[in-house]
C-alpha cells in the first residue's frame, strides 16, 4: 500500500471532492453519491458505505494542515471510535494518484490524502430523528444509559491533577465569555457575563465536590462529543464520531457527559427523556453526583455550545445564516435555567 511517504502532489479539496462524488470511480458503482458538508469534513456516501474526508483547516482546537496531520487524526478517529463503534469504523484507504496522475482508491503511487470508510447507519434510528419522531422511548433511554456505565467502567481514570482539570474547565469558561462577547449585539451580554461569573464561582466554592469526583475516579478520556445525532438506537445502541483531535477535550467527568447529552435531549423539546436518561445513569452506575453539580455541568455545556453555535457566522458561507444565532440563544436560555435551578437543589450544609 502506499505510504505518506510517497507524496509528490498538492491536490486541491474541490478535485478530490469532485473525484469522490462520482459515482463511477467507487468499485461497486453506486447509482449516486450523497455529500454531507460539515464543518471539519465531508462525507460521501453510497448504498451501504460512508467516506470521510478531513478538511484542511486549523484553529484554536484542531490542525489538520497537512496530509500527515489528517493521516494521524483520521488514525485517532479509528482508535477511539471502535471503543463504541467497533462494526461501524471500518478502515483507513489511501486516496492516490496513479501514472496518468488521475486519483484513485488504494493505488500504488503518490498519497494525496486519506479516507475514513464507515459503515452506513439507518438515518431513521438516530436518536434526535427518533426524538423528532416522537419515537424515543424512556427504555431507550435505559438502554442507551447502559451501554455508556459499560463503557466508562471499562476506561481507566484519567491521571490529571486537580489542578490541571479545573483549570482546564476554567479555560473553557473564559472562550465562552470571549467568543460570546464578540457578539454582542446579537447575545444577551448581561446574561453571558452572570452565567460565566456563576461558573467562576463554582469552581471556587465546590472544591470538594470536584476532588471528590476525581478521586473516585469518575474523570476519563471519554467520547467528548456526546450528542443525539451521534447515537444510533439498534438492537444494541451505536455510538459515534467520537471527538478524535483533542485529547483535553475528551477528558471529562462521565457525570458531566451524560448531563451533556440529557441537555441535548433537552434541547430537542425531551425533557423527560433527559431526566430519564440521568437516573438511569445514576442507578446503573451507582454514581449519583450533587444534583447542583450536574446543573452546573449543563450550564457549562450550553455555553459552550452556545459559543460553538454563534462562532458558525464568522465563516463566511454561514454569516448571513439566522439560525445560528437562534440557537445560541436557545442554549443561552438553556443554561441560565439551569443556573437558576442550582439554588433550588444545594444542600442546606453548602
Amino acid at each position: 500500500m502506499a505510504t505518506t511517504a510517497s507524496i509528490a502532489y498538492d491536490v486541491s479539496e474541490e478535485i478530490k471532492c469532485q473525484f469522490l462524488q462520482n459515482p463511477a470511480n467507487y468499485i461497486t458503482k453506486p447509482k449516486s453519491i450523497k455529500i454531507i458538508e460539515t464543518h471539519m469534513s465531508y462525507v460521501f456516501l453510497d448504498d451501504d458505505f460512508a467516506f470521510k474526508l478531513k478538511k484542511s483547516i486549523h484553529n484554536e482546537y484542531l490542525d489538520f494542515r497537512t496530509i500527515e496531520l489528517r493521516h494521524y487524526f483520521c488514525e485517532e478517529e479509528l482508535r477511539l471510535n471502535y471503543r463504541l463503534a467497533p462494526d461501524v469504523y471500518l478502515s483507513l484507504i489511501p486516496l492516490t494518484l496513479d501514472a496518468r496522475g488521475a486519483l484513485e482508491f488504494s493505488g500504488t503511487g503518490p498519497v494525496v490524502d486519506w479516507l475514513i470508510k464507515m459503515r452506513r447507519l439507518p438515518a431513521d434510528r438516530m436518536l434526535d430523528n427518533m426524538i423528532a419522531m416522537k419515537q424515543a422511548t424512556q427504555h431507550d433511554m435505559f438502554r442507551i444509559a447502559a451501554c455508556l456505565v459499560q463503557f466508562y467502567k471499562n476506561l481507566s481514570p484519567v491521571l490529571i491533577t486537580y489542578e490541571n482539570w479545573v483549570s482546564n474547565l476554567e479555560q473553557e469558561i473564559t472562550r465562552n465569555e470571549k467568543i460570546l462577547a464578540q457578539h454582542a449585539r446579537l447575545l444577551p451580554q448581561p446574561t453571558v457575563k452572570w452565567l460565566c461569573a456563576e461558573q467562576r464561582n463554582a469552581l471556587v466554592k465546590w472544591t470538594t465536590w470536584f476532588e471528590q469526583r476525581l478521586r473516585a475516579g469518575r474523570i476519563v478520556e471519554g467520547h467528548g462529543d456526546l450528542r443525539p445525532e451521534h447515537i444510533c438506537l439498534q438492537p444494541e445502541p451505536v455510538i459515534i464520531d467520537s471527538l478524535e483531535f483533542s485529547a483535553e477535550l475528551r477528558i471529562v467527568d462521565s457525570a458531566d457527559e451524560i448531563s451533556y447529552l440529557a441537555l441535548e435531549c433537552e434541547r430537542l423539546q425531551a425533557p423527560a427523556l433527559a431526566l430519564a436518561l440521568i437516573e438511569n445513569y445514576q442507578t446503573l452506575a451507582k454514581d449519583r453526583p450533587p444534583p447542583a453539580l450536574l446543573h452546573f455541568y449543563q450550564g457549562f455545556r450550553a455555553c459552550l455550545r452556545a459559543r460553538i453555535a454563534i462562532h458558525h457566522l464568522d465563516e463566511i458561507k454561514f454569516s448571513n445564516d439566522t439560525k445560528w444565532q437562534t440557537r445560541a440563544l436557545h442554549y443561552l436560555q438553556l443554561a441560565e435555567k439551569h443556573h437558576l435551578a442550582i439554588k433550588s437543589t444545594m444542600e442546606p450544609a453548602l
